[in-house]
């Protein structure tokens, strides 16, 4: 499957596709503000975009990454099927939809936005009936905690690819990390920093000044030292540059453990058992 040769690290999904484990979340980017946000990104060497249908801006992110000059191939796109379409049939033609916004031959991972009672079964049917086609090069699920994960178990023919959950030293979900890389499901986090509630936090910032970095890089480089994908959100060309600049240097095993203590179970989206 697809094989990327970039200078970052790179996660083997399981169905033998590549993906950046760090990416762009576009959550909340609105018109010009979303297309400049992901030429930008491109620009500074992302290759993983990720979208949904619910943020209102599939146009925008296909837009730039077409006019990026970037071979399609080099960049891993992600979608998601929202709330309001999931069901088998819905759900194939909120795919159709979602694949003319963004003006793509094809889409590099599709998703379950949300674990959505009395329709998550269909929905994870459409998905995987999608993906026999070849119409999208791998399917995953977010915000599934380990009971629906337990649930998908099941009634699945093909586990997904990827779970994306709200995930950060404050979130610390181990256990939900640990049973997706027992069974071959990588881990991706959104929302990695907080959305900026802990830059000040005293471990983080001593750690910070320890590497010479910010606290903002010593958690996505946490996350990717877990060998979890992470794709924080940002509009700023500056901030983006420095999300970016986290691939010279490694926190110790101490540190590591320092930043994993930090649980707090502190959310700043949804709660997802609300669903179950």
């Amino acid at each position: 499957m697809g094989r990327l040769n970039l200078n970052q690290p790179i996660a083997r999904l399981n169905n033998g596709s590549d993906m950046p484990l760090l990416g762009l979340g576009a959550y909340n980017m609105h018109g010009k503000e979303a297309e400049n946000a992901v030429a930008h990104a491109l620009e500074i060497g992302y290759r993983l975009i990720d979208t949904a249908e619910m943020y209102g801006n599939e146009l925008e992110v296909g837009k730039a990454i077409r006019t990026s000059g970037i071979d399609r191939s080099e960049i891993f796109l992600t979608t998601k099927v929202n709330n309001r379409d999931q069901g088998y049939d819905s759900t194939l033609r909120a795919f159709e939809v979602s694949l003319q916004k963004l003006d793509c031959e094809y889409i590099d991972l599709y998703m379950v936005h949300w674990p959505i009672r009395g329709k998550r079964k269909a929905t994870w049917k459409a998905l995987e009936n999608i993906y026999t086609e070849g119409r999208v090069k791998a399917i995953g699920v977010a915000n599934y905690l380990v009971p629906f994960l337990r649930e998908l178990k099941d009634y699945a023919s093909i586990v997904p690819a990827v779970n994306q959950v709200e995930f950060s030293p404050f979130l610390y979900l181990k256990e939900l990390v640990d049973y997706c890389h027992s069974n071959q499901i990588q881990a991706q986090a959104y929302s990695p920093l907080v959305r900026g509630k802990k830059m000040k936090d005293p471990v983080l910032t001593k750690l910070a000044n320890k590497y010479h970095k910010t606290p903002a890089q010593v958690i996505l480089r946490w996350d990717i030292q877990l060998g979890v994908s992470a794709i924080p959100k940002s509009a700023s060309p500056a901030r983006l540059k420095e999300n970016f600049q986290i691939f010279d240097f490694n926190l110790s095993d101490e540190d590591m453990a320092s930043i994993g203590g930090l649980n707090e179970n502190l959310r700043v989206v949804d709660d997802p058992m609300v669903y179950f």
